[in-house]
């Protein structure tokens, strides 16, 4: 798997869906992905990640699941099955606390927060490719939830657009390890350009301006 380097102008991190249901105690989803968080130690990866992400002068954009609203899937011709959960567990409500940032991935100034996403790819139906095109953007670093969903389909999307796209094995989780080992091992290498480990990553960014 290349590696390369990351330059603050060019580089983005895309923080997938950073909601309290998915990252927080008392989530609707957190107790499925819990076994997998903590074995990969993910909420600290996260965090580690952040600070070093904007330390380096890099563009973070968090790109979000659609929030549940009523009517949103009830008359469709066919949800697909994540979204049929959606509608029937209210993931991710508009208004309600699981539908709300988790407090340390919240958007902070300078942050792009793009338009939610309906599916599983972040680029389709939302303006993330255009946003990141206006900034000049070339290199994408995927991380968030899930890994074999949502994580892996804006990943493959970004590649087929012609970005430059790095995996991140434990600032990710998944409902099971077979499932990460799928995301890292089976498909990964199909269409990433790099797959490293969180200190791996943090490593390769450009140092912090003194």
């Amino acid at each position: 798997m290349s590696q390369t380097g990351y330059r603050k102008e060019t580089t983005a991190l895309l923080i997938v869906d950073p909601y309290n249901d998915f990252l927080s105690e008392g989530g609707k989803i957190y107790p499925r992905l819990k076994p997998v968080a903590d074995a990969v130690g993910l909420l600290d990866n996260l965090r580690r990640l952040d600070h070093a992400i904007r330390a380096a002068g890099i563009q973070v954009v968090i790109v979000p699941h659609r929030r549940w609203e009523p009517g949103d899937y009830e008359d469709w011709d066919h949800p697909n099955p994540t979204q049929q959960r959606i509608m029937e567990q209210h993931q991710f409500a508009r208004g309600e606390w699981g539908g709300e940032w988790h407090p340390d991935f919240a958007p902070k100034p300078g942050d792009i927060v793009v338009k939610e996403h309906w599916g599983q790819s972040d680029f389709a139906n939302t303006d993330l490719n255009f946003r990141l095109k206006q900034k000049g953007i070339s290199h994408v670093i995927v991380v968030g939830l899930l890994a074999n969903t949502c994580i892996e389909s804006t990943a493959r999307f970004a590649m087929e657009l012609g970005y430059h796209v790095t995996l991140v094995r434990d600032a990710t989780a998944a409902f099971s390890q077979d499932m990460m080992h799928a995301a890292h091992d089976l498909n990964g290498p199909t269409f990433a350009h790099a797959i490293l480990t969180n200190a791996e990553l943090i490593e390769a960014l450009p140092k912090a301006a003194a």
